[in-house]
């Protein structure tokens, strides 16, 4: 040893036996050759061989010599860098080199050696990897620690290993690099900011993207050494956080997405940093405050973060950032809620909360990202979200904007396709979503063109996808219809009918365009064009597209053709999409992407195409429909029970039947339909004939075999089926068979002679069909009819009461429970009402005695005899028979004309009868002959005698009913503009007149300066003039003004010479145009044209008679407050504005929150508006509805009438004052026994029908008008709070002890 010492010492270097010096004399190669022998020796030595480490020490000196560190050849350098690597590993711990200087250059000289690594298909790559596998097993590089440029080192060493990396490296490497550095910074003393920027960049996304083995590499080394690295990344956020150092680091821009790789890798790292996050988003910075949230949306929505649950009050934090002021932070929150609530169903009920007030925004862009989110999330499963959530998507669908609105229903849409068509989510899941194929429909209900397009292509794409095949698609649609609420199924059939009609005003056009060219043509064409303008979206731009689709109709036969095709009844569902295909592919230009013709044309065409339904679907439906008469259906299994589908799937057929009547064609179709006709089910039997009596037009002709056996089961269901099946065969046969007459007499002769009035419940069918031969054959059964009507119906039937009512106190019951007696009465005065409709003339007289009967009904208050042997009941389904039949015979002109202004007035009283019901069924009726502009204008003004009708949902719907008439005027006279003569009967603003004279007829206005009676007229006078005001149009309020000032320079024509009359109507005037100079600010202008008076309601203005006295007493003026008129909402429950509902919620950081997209409509001064859209929820379901008898204790309106429950005599009395002897003079007496002027006995009844040649105004002149029973209001705030009680109690009559009907206090209209 001693000998080995000396020779390390003398400087002399030793090599391995077989090698000669190395020096710069020797060749490269000869070089490389010795170098791998020395590296061969190094390689075999071990950390025990002392005498072999003190032999060798010179040599080990010598290759840390500059000669070797700066060698130009890479193969020198690499067989170098290995030796210094064994020669660190035989010499541990303590190196053969002490200077500082030496050992810096050293390993500066083997990181730059490591650089190897990058070429893995380098020949020397095991040798590199050598080196590697040296450095970090030994652990050499912390020999360093101890060296003032240990940072400069470390850094050079971590960058080239980050640099190198690739996807070349095996496992190994990647685990002796980690095993490298890792040592470095958990064993070392430090970690400088320039070695942990060395570590984080590989974490920022720009690099992250550009080395991903690298940000392995780095994700590896932060996981080994977590606990050692976090207090040095901890300083380095405060820094650049809380203290704003940003010059710290170059990666101080990075912070954000750094705090976020480095979570993802080991939240442990961040302990000391999240609370920062939290000071950060209560930061001034809009930018800063949307950085942290963009932050924390990854980190507590990724897939397995803990974080919200392990930092509570960092996650109620960044939930107060979605009432942000700024509106990017609102929108980056709403967009996280997706990933949120499909990562952490858990946190779905903190978000609900944040959601529905964000679901109000004002910015739209930040509810559209709300459903986006809900329904994002829905879609991958729907157990992630909850009702209200969902509930959310529904409000939007009601949305003022149409993007946000249209994102919702596709949303919804697709939704119900996935959970309810597919049955992706079972049975549970298709019944949480079961409310949306409803609501989808009731969207139908929106004005909005684009809303209705939208839910026709919803429907055709999700609910009832037009590419399933037909027996499948029939299927789907069968169980849908059945399953359908009353407001979708109108809507659904609504939708069908404006398709329908769409196709004929297209099919109307091409006929036009094939007529030779005139003017004439020219402008016909030109007004179908503007038909069909507006039944698409955006009419402005869509009319010179229709112009440029006729011209291009006119031109090019062929696309003439297909269109004609497309159009006709008898085009399949593949011939249709065919057509729309060549259509839209000739239309289209390749050159232009962007076409807004093409979408048109897209559009109509949507609209016109029959994808649905052709005879093919019709037959397939019909077999549907027998499977389940049969029992052989899905019926169970679908939800829906036989009995229900079978009656639905012959509802569908039956409305099919209108808008596709030549698909029925077919002997199966007809066939199957006669074994509808022999079922039990009454309904199933009466859709089969209105089946057979829409589409049996060719069955004579095209299917003699099938007539055969249909025409004796008609004539027998006319004979004695039930009511409406009679009613329907008559149809039939006036609509299928060319001989009607003959079979229309063997019909009427047995029934006309087999009457009889002792057996009342064989009588009611008979009546039924009668009345309906009268109407469809009145020349053909002329005689026997007049003497049917005079003898029987009247002396036999209505002038007798033979059963005697059950009494009760209850004024309305089920249909089922009404007398044989009174159905047979009802049906005598619809027999009478028929007959009248079908002769159209009344040069017989008979429609004055009719008239005459009616009003005598409804003086008697419904009983007839006045001998008091009917029930409530009964009475009351008798005045609302005569009411109606009234409004029948007013839609016919010959007989509007002879209705005196006592039976008009005495009609429009109904409207205020005791019974709901029957003022539901008359408001239902009298609504429908206006919308039909078939009853005349100043029927509308009954409306406002609906002021005063106790229940609040009676009063909304009366005012939708109105709001809704004076829209289809509006909307018919834009549409027909050359009809200025019809103007007085359309113009809605007409409607001012006639409400003035009925309400100063009003047998509650009695006393002429009363208060009280003067705030119930302002109120009703305020229902009407609310919903005209609400628009402006052409200076509308100084013509209203105009109309009122001129009724004051007339006289009342019913009774032109009493000064009391007069009075009253001049008053009435007063208080109209108070609320018109308290609500109009133009009503001063110059009226656009001079109004004209009804004649037949008021006089001509005297010219030397100038009527300006103001009839008010002065302290009526309070009452009138200022205020703008707000328009009505017209379609009620279903068809809700488009707005959201419910109040915001506040907070300091979101002010805007207040701003909501509520569209609320109000009444000023007047307890009937709507209030809040809650309350229009609550409203009559809508004022399409056709309420049948049947339906008329249908639970619509829930509440009880207990204000009925006053101590009254007569609940269809109304209130009273006491008044003075000079009032009673003037007061209307009630049509009871008491004198022949004042009442219209059963004998001058009977001789009204014998009497034909009396002078028409004594025939035309009724008794003096009794007063018509109203519901007292005393109690109408009870009623409304129980309005869940059962609705019978409403109806009840209690008596006073006096006998007397006592005064209750009337509701505050004020």
């Amino acid at each position: 040893m001693a000998h080995s010492k000396a020779r390390a010492t003398d400087g002399k270097v030793t090599y391995p036996p077989g090698v000669k010096e190395i020096s710069d004399k020797i060749s490269k190669e000869e070089m490389v050759r010795r170098l791998k022998m020395v590296v061969k020796t190094f390689m075999d030595m071990d950390q025990d061989s002392e005498e072999e480490k003190e032999l060798y020490l010179n040599l080990a000196l010598h290759l840390a010599s500059d000669f070797f560190l700066k060698h130009p050849d890479k193969d020198v350098r690499l067989l170098v860098a290995c030796c210094l690597a064994d020669i660190f590993r035989i010499y541990a711990p303590e190196a053969p080199y002490t200077s500082p200087d030496k050992l810096k250059d050293i390993f500066m000289f083997i990181t730059r050696q490591l650089k190897g690594l990058e070429d893995t298909k380098s020949a020397q790559f095991n040798r590199y990897f050598y080196l590697l596998e040296n450095i970090a097993w030994v652990k050499s590089y912390n020999i360093c620690f101890e060296l003032e440029d240990s940072n400069e080192i470390f850094t050079q060493l971590y960058r080239t290993l980050f640099q190198v990396i690739n996807n070349g490296h095996n496992q190994k490497v990647h685990m002796h690099m980690v095993d490298l550095m890792s040592s470095i910074i958990c064993e070392g003393d430090t970690v400088s900011q320039e070695l942990l920027d060395t570590v984080l960049v590989n974490l920022v996304p720009a690099h992250k993207n550009l080395n991903k083995q690298a940000y392995d590499l780095a994700k590896a080394l932060l996981k080994r050494t977590a606990q050692a690295i976090e207090p040095y990344i901890t300083n380095f956020f405060n820094q650049v956080l809380m203290l704003g150092k940003t010059s710290v680091s170059d990666l101080s821009e990075h912070v954000f997405d750094l705090i976020l790789e480095l979570y993802n890798i080991d939240s442990h790292l961040l302990l000391s940093v999240l609370p920062q996050l939290e000071f950060k988003l209560k930061s001034n910075d809009n930018d800063e405050r949307l950085q942290v949230v963009k932050l924390l949306a990854k980190m507590f929505g990724a897939k397995d973060s803990e974080l919200a649950a392990q930092n509570k009050p960092l996650w109620q934090c960044y939930l107060g950032r979605f009432n942000d002021i700024h509106v990017p932070i609102r929108l980056e929150c709403v967009k996280f809620a997706s990933h949120c609530l499909m990562n952490h169903p858990d946190l779905a009920k903190d978000l609900t909360e944040y959601l529905r007030v964000r679901s109000h925004d004002p910015e739209e862009a930040i509810r559209h990202d709300v459903i986006v989110s809900i329904v994002t999330a829905a879609k991958k499963d729907l157990s992630l979200v909850n009702d209200a959530l969902l509930n959310f998507v529904k409000e939007r669908t009601l949305d003022k904007r149409w993007r946000v609105r249209k994102e919702a229903m596709m949303g919804l849409a697709s939704i119900y396709r996935k959970y309810s068509l597919q049955g992706e989510g079972g049975r549970e899941a298709s019944k949480q979503i079961s409310w949306i194929k409803d609501k989808l429909l009731h969207i139908y209900y929106q004005n909005s063109i684009d809303d209705r397009l939208l839910v026709e292509r919803v429907f055709a794409q999700y609910m009832v996808p037009h590419n399933l095949e037909t027996t499948e698609r029939m299927k789907c649609l069968y169980y849908l219809y059945a399953t359908l609420d009353t407001n979708a199924v109108k809507a659904l059939n609504e939708m069908w009918k404006c398709q329908n009609l769409l196709r004929h005003h297209v099919k109307d056009l091409l006929d036009l365009i094939k007529k030779p060219k005139s003017e004439a043509s020219s402008k016909a064409v030109f007004a179908k064009v503007m038909v069909i303008t507006r039944n698409l979206p955006d009419p402005g731009k869509a009319q010179d597209f229709v112009k440029k689709l006729a011209q291009v109709l006119d031109d090019d036969e062929r696309i003439r053709d297909q269109l004609e095709t497309l159009v006709s009844p008898t085009c399949s569902c593949k011939q249709a999409e065919v057509c729309v295909r060549d259509i839209t592919k000739k239309l289209g230009s390749p050159k232009q992407p962007s076409n807004p013709f093409l979408e048109m044309v897209k559009f109509l065409l949507e609209r016109i195409a029959p994808v649905h339904i052709d005879t093919e679907s019709i037959s397939a439906l019909i077999k549907q429909v027998n499977k389940s008469i049969d029992g052989t259906a899905d019926d169970e299994e679908e939800g829906v029970p036989t009995e229900e589908a079978i009656r639905a799937g012959l509802e569908l057929l039956k409305v099919l039947s209108f808008t596709h009547p030549v698909s029925f064609h077919s002997a199966e179709t007809f066939e199957s339909l006669l074994g509808c006709l022999k079922m039990d089910d009454e309904k199933v039997a009466e859709a089969a004939l209105q089946i057979f009596k829409n589409t049996g037009s060719k069955m004579e002709e095209s299917f003699p075999h099938i007539k055969s056996v249909l025409l004796p089961v008609l004539q027998a269901k006319a004979k004695r089926g039930p009511p409406r099946q009679a009613k329907y065969a008559i149809h039939c046969i006036n609509a299928m068979f060319s001989n009607r007459d003959t079979h229309f007499a063997q019909i009427f002769e047995p029934l006309h002679k087999g009457l009889d009035p002792a057996n009342l419940e064989q009588l009611i069918t008979p009546l039924t069909t009668l009345g309906h031969l009268a109407q469809l054959a009145p020349e053909q059964f002329a005689a026997p009819l007049k003497s049917l009507v005079a003898n029987f119906i009247v002396k036999d039937l209505l002038m007798n009461d033979r059963i005697p009512g059950k009494k009760t106190t209850k004024l309305w019951v089920p249909d089922d429970e009404v007398s044989p007696e009174t159905l047979a009465k009802i049906q005598g005065i619809k027999l009478m009402v028929r007959w009248l409709l079908g002769v159209k003339n009344n040069q017989s007289k008979s429609g004055n005695s009719t008239l005459r009967m009616l009003t005598a009904i409804l003086h008697s208050d419904g009983d007839l005899t006045e001998q008091g042997r009917m029930g409530k009941p009964d009475m009351s389904r008798l005045r609302l028979a005569a009411a109606c039949a009234l409004l029948k015979l007013a839609q016919e002109p010959c007989y509007h004309e002879i209705i005196t202004l006592e039976q008009y007035q005495l009609c429009a009283l109904v409207i205020n009868d005791e019974c709901y019901q029957v003022r539901q069924c008359f408001s239902q009726k009298l609504h429908r002959g206006l919308c039909r502009l078939r009853l005349p204008l100043e029927y509308m003004a009954v409306f406002a005698l609906c002021a005063k009708d106790p229940v609040k949902e009676r009063r909304a719907h009366a005012r939708q009913c109105l709001a809704k008439n004076v829209n289809i005027r509006r909307e018919y006279l834009k549409q027909h503009a050359a009809i200025s003569d019809k103007l007085f009967s359309l113009l809605p603003e007409y409607v001012v007149p006639y409400t003035i004279h009925l309400l100063a007829h009003d047998p509650d206005y009695v006393k002429v300066q009363d208060i009280e009676q003067l705030k119930e007229i302002k109120e009703a006078l305020w229902f009407v003039l609310e919903i005209i005001m609400a628009k402006n149009e052409n200076n509308s309020h100084a013509f209203i003004r105009k109309m009122v000032e001129n009724i004051k320079q007339t006289k009342d024509a019913q009774a032109p010479t009493d000064s009391k009359t007069n009075e009253k109507l001049y008053t009435v005037c007063d208080v109209a145009m108070h609320i018109i100079m308290s609500k109009s600010t133009t009503y001063s202008l110059e009226s656009p044209k001079d109004p004209v008076l009804p004649s037949r309601f008021f006089t001509k203005p005297d010219k030397n008679f100038s009527n300006t006295k103001n009839y008010l007493p002065p302290e009526m003026k309070s009452f009138f407050t200022p205020g703008k008129p707000k328009s009505a909402n017209v379609l009620g429950a279903v068809n809700k504005p488009l707005s959201s509902a419910g109040k915001q919620l506040q907070s300091k950081a979101s002010r805007m929150e207040t701003a909501s997209n509520d569209d609320s409509s109000s009444n000023p001064g007047s307890p009937q508006r709507s209030k809040t859209r809650h309350d229009s929820t609550e409203m009559d379901h809508s004022e399409n509805e056709d309420i049948s008898l049947k339906r008329a204790d249908n639970k619509t309106f829930l509440g009880t009438m207990s204000f009925l429950l006053q101590d009254i005599e007569k609940p269809r009395g109304r209130k009273r004052g006491v008044t003075t002897s000079d009032d009673q003079d003037n007061k209307p007496k009630r049509g009871r026994k008491k004198g022949a002027a004042n009442t219209t006995t059963a004998a001058e009844s009977e001789d009204q029908w014998d009497e034909d040649n009396r002078p028409e105004d004594e025939q035309n002149s009724p008794p003096k008008k009794g007063r018509r029973g109203r519901p007292p209001k005393s109690a109408a705030p009870k009623e409304e709070e129980d309005r869940e009680d059962d609705r019978s109690s409403e109806n009840m009559e209690v008596k006073t002890k006096g006998g007397r009907q006592t005064r209750a206090p009337r509701r505050s209209q004020g």
